[in-house]
């Protein structure tokens, strides 16, 4: 039996996380992948706690259930951390952690109390300040997470992206998440 790959997406409302669990998911489908995309909402307002998830196969995937244990953890706002969300909740000890932080990986292992984890983290907020001159960490997210998994290519993100935002933003806009996937591949740590 293949196996399935669970991610688990844990952001705020406004920042683009279920964007980014909806973009991963078309990008793995156009390289031939099996999928599912979907968010998980409490009050629905900017600011508050989200999660998403996504499932990739290379076979159909016949389970619809909520994600239990995540294989890899994305944390789009490192509030969170301490904001009373269990971001580790049912995920495995060896599962991969990403986190938007500009903090050390050490300082950020200690704080989720993370032992046979692997951790990487990545200025996403930065990144987008950079780019887009506005905080919307999900782009740089999404490059980072396509590195650390290798279940998507840089390059099919890319066509991704410019299908997805295509649709309703101008080409400034497009470019900028571009650049904002490739520097989150780029500049991505690990530990």
């Amino acid at each position: 039996m293949t196996e399935i790959l669970e991610f688990r997406w844990h952001g705020r409302g406004g920042q683009g996380t279920v964007t980014a669990a909806k973009l991963f998911a078309e990008a793995a489908l156009a390289q031939g992948k099996y999928i599912q995309a979907f968010p998980e909402y409490g009050p629905e307002r900017a600011g508050a706690p989200l999660a998403a998830y996504n499932r990739v196969s290379d076979e159909d995937i016949h389970i619809h259930c909520a994600v239990k244990n995540p294989r890899y953890v994305a944390v789009v706002d490192a509030t969170l951390l301490t904001g009373g969300i269990d971001v580790k909740k049912g995920a495995p000890e060896d599962a991969i952690y990403l986190v938007n932080t500009t903090k050390p990986a050490s300082e950020i292992r200690k704080t989720m109390g993370l032992s046979g984890a692997k951790l990487f983290t990545i200025d996403a907020n930065g990144i987008s300040r950079d780019e887009l001159e506005r905080l919307l960490p999900n782009t740089p997210m999404l490059g980072a997470i396509a590195k650390i998994s290798g279940q998507i290519t840089l390059e099919t993100l890319k066509g991704a992206i410019k299908l997805r935002l295509g649709k309703k933003f101008s080409n400034k806009i497009i470019d900028a998440n571009i650049k904002m996937a490739e520097r989150g591949f780029e500049e991505v740590k690990g530990e």
